[in-house]
């Protein structure tokens, strides 16, 4: 028998390693840390990592396998990296297989050995360069090519080519056959030619800079709290240069795939550096090449989102999270993992500064800042002389409201168009309205397979749920009392976009929301017509609130906000008022003054004046209060069971043997809120239930989960089930 043994973490929901036996005759010598793997797992070939090398096992030659190959000859991941996903392992009380999956991309998960493939480049010739435009005038894409390669010394990849907006290839294609154009393959794309210059930063631009480069080779989390319009993304790209100049990395986060083409393109035109990107959207080989060029060096900036985090960094120099406080960057699935709290974490491992920008810090970076976790940079004026916005109420009690729309808001886009200024009308419900009602008798479009209502779809003559994606046709009568008396009721981005087009006929509308931006590259179409000014008013929903710059936009309406001020979750006003200032922030971002018009018929509640008259920051100040006193996050902590089965007597049944499980001693300083349906009972045909835990300190909340985890896996009822357990959650619905 061997001396040693392989510790190894494989992909299964099990909350453990395993130990495999070396390869025949191998040595130790060729075994390491971080190395991946493929083993026997029951019937199938699995791939895993190898964590530890051991001299001890709990296992009888008998269980013990030899793993079947060794896929690398050295690690393809280092010390702080399976430190990171060991932690996140722990924290999450995730199954560790399960995390480094999670971590790896699908085509480095597989079985082939991951290699960085040979980026295609560009370069004129000597006869190339010779050329004159003359000599191409009967072939004006040539030429429009031409003038491309001749701005840069240097060979370049061919998205430089993109921005001429046709296919390239066939004119290329003939350049390099004339020997005018030189390919070459290199690991490394050419950088492309600084399209714009430098800008010099405002005093408190200018010290938070500083103050970030200060840090530099040290672990700090710094918050960038600057207004919207303050010139956050000016910091970002001042700070990064400083870094790539030392030869080190930088990974940038973003909360959402739509925010990535602007953001690259404005990189682009700044820094002469090699940026990759992931993101959902991709394939799997870009995906893998983006994970193979940070991890290898030969990309200095990687921008993406969620995912993104996990991606190794060879000379890591400074990490950036855009819009920190956007619940996008939680997974609400499976491993249910934090990317804000991971980044983190992964700054302090590699000794690097961490930034966390937005323009509406989240009451958790709030409290950091109070107990001197995190460093404050505040940013308090916009750039460029642009002022705040001037906020209104209207209120629309008693009113006649033209499709949701009222009078004064009618008023203010009719006199802000003659002005040939654009419009940002935002509703949070994409669809043409929220249920389809009879009026003979009452009846609503529900789900089927959820305890909710379908959203009409007008344009596709379609009900369809948001929840679990069920759809069917609108019927022509009532199903309950056969009446052809069936109405849609409420607003949604449709019903508002059918609206203006009556009320606006002659002026150009795009609506911007989930079901307008689902192809690839339409959100960058969208964006790229509203610049153009080939969108007068934009219809849209949250989308719209996310990190766009739209210079011309002076006049922000919000045509129905109600609906938020009103809710179970203790976090629905902190997202409500982040919402709010987010898409106030969209008008009056350059020289001309900017206006926003929040219908409701609640003019008087709290949440609207304060933060009208005080701010967010005075908003938030107040809500740390109330979560303090509450005995609420960031001041408590607390875990979410959550527990979901065809049957619901199945979910009633192992709830029962949970309870059973928590005893006085086990549950010391833990309060236990439930067991109890979930908001939304049924959702996807399956119904759901709850057990919430909470404590006012974090670790004797993960002792007692550390406690009753491994005892809830044990339990028969969990085999008619599917439960699990949700750290930190930003969600109890």
């Amino acid at each position: 028998m061997p001396k040693f043994y392989l510790n190894i973490a494989v992909d299964t929901p099990l909350h453990r390693i395993f130990d495999y036996l070396p390869i025949a005759h191998s040595n130790r010598d060729t075994y390491a840390i971080g190395q991946r793997v493929i083993v026997s797992f029951g019937r199938q070939q699995k791939t895993g990592v190898i964590l530890a090398i051991s001299s001890e096992t709990t296992l009888s030659n008998k269980q013990l396998k030899p793993i079947s190959e060794l896929l690398d000859n050295k690690p393809l991941l280092c010390e702080q990296d399976i430190a990171l996903y060991k932690w996140a392992s722990d924290y999450y009380h995730h199954p560790i297989g399960e995390v480094f999956a999670q971590a790896l991309p699908k085509q480095v998960r597989s079985t082939k050995s991951p290699t960085v493939t040979l980026a295609t480049l560009y370069s004129l010739s000597k006869e190339g360069d010779d050329l004159h435009e003359s000599d191409l005038k009967r072939s004006p894409r040539q030429a429009a090519l031409w003038k491309q390669l001749q701005q840069f010394n240097n060979p370049v990849a061919s998205d430089v080519f993109a921005e001429l907006g046709w296919d390239w290839r066939s004119p290329l294609k003939s350049m390099v056959e004339k020997s005018w154009v030189t390919v070459s393959q290199e690991h490394v794309a050419a950088t492309h030619q600084i399209q714009s210059p430098s800008f010099t930063p405002n005093p408190a631009q200018q010290t938070a800079i500083d103050a970030i480069a200060h840090a530099q080779d040290c672990f700090q989390t710094f918050l960038l709290d600057g207004v919207t319009g303050s010139g956050k993304t000016e910091v970002y790209l001042q700070t990064i240069q400083k870094i790539i100049t030392t030869g080190k990395q930088v990974l940038i986060l973003l909360p959402e795939i739509t925010l990535t083409p602007q953001l690259a393109k404005r990189f682009k035109q700044r820094l002469a550096a090699q940026m990759v990107i992931s993101h959902s959207g991709l394939n799997d080989t870009q995906r893998a090449q983006a994970w193979l060029r940070l991890k290898e060096g030969f990309a200095s900036i990687l921008l993406g989102t969620r995912s993104a985090v996990f991606t190794p960094m060879k000379n890591p120099g400074l990490i950036i999270l855009d819009e920190e406080h956007d619940s996008s960057f939680k997974q609400q699935e499976g491993f249910r993992y934090s990317a804000r709290d991971i980044a983190i974490m992964r700054a302090r491992n590699y000794g690097i500064p961490i930034v966390l920008g937005t323009a509406t810090p989240s009451l958790e970076s709030l409290y950091n800042v109070q107990t001197q976790r995190f460093t404050q940079l505040v940013l308090t004026e916009r750039t460029a002389g642009a002022s705040q916005p001037d906020i209104r109420l209207i209120d629309c009690r008693n009113q006649q409201l033209n499709n949701h729309l009222s009078k004064p808001l009618i008023k203010a886009i009719t006199k802000t168009l003659e002005r040939g200024e654009q419009v940002i009308l935002f509703v949070n419900r994409r669809g043409f309205a929220p249920v389809m009602m009879c009026h003979g008798c009452g009846w609503v479009g529900q789900c089927r397979r959820c305890d909710s209502r379908m959203v009409v779809h007008k344009h596709i003559n379609l009900l369809r749920c948001h929840h679990c994606g069920d759809e069917h046709a609108i019927p022509t009568n009532c199903p309950d009392c056969q009446q052809p008396e069936l109405f849609p009721l409420g607003l949604g981005t449709q019903r508002i976009e059918e609206t203006l087009s009556t009320l606006f006929p002659h002026t150009p509308i795009t609506r911007i929301d989930r079901d307008s931006t689902r192809r690839k590259d339409a959100m960058q179409t969208v964006i790229d017509k509203v610049h153009e000014g080939d969108a007068q008013i934009l219809v849209g929903t949250q989308m719209l609130a996310k990190g766009h710059h739209f210079p011309n936009v002076t006049l922000v309406g919000m045509a129905d906000i109600d609906a938020g001020l009103f809710s179970c979750d203790f976090r629905a006003s902190e997202r409500m008022a982040q919402l709010i200032t987010q898409v106030s922030g969209r008008a009056g971002r350059e020289q001309k003054a900017g206006r926003v018009l929040i219908q409701t018929h609640h003019p008087d509640h709290p949440l609207l004046n304060t933060l009208i008259q005080r701010g967010y920051s005075n908003f938030a100040a107040d809500a740390l209060s109330e979560r303090q006193q509450a005995q609420l996050p960031p001041y408590h902590y607390q875990a979410l069971l959550r527990v979901n089965a065809i049957d619901e007597n199945d979910i009633l049944s192992f709830l029962n043997e949970v309870m059973q499980l928590i005893t006085p001693s086990s549950q010391q300083d833990i309060n236990v809120l439930g067991p109890v349906p979930a908001p939304m009972l049924k959702r996807a045909g399956r119904f759901r239930y709850q057990i919430l835990f909470e404590s006012a300190q974090r670790k004797p909340l993960h002792q007692f989960l550390r406690t009753i985890l491994p005892a809830i896996e044990k339990l028969k009822t969990a085999r008619r089930i599917r439960w699990s357990i949700d750290i930190d959650p930003v969600d109890l619905y």
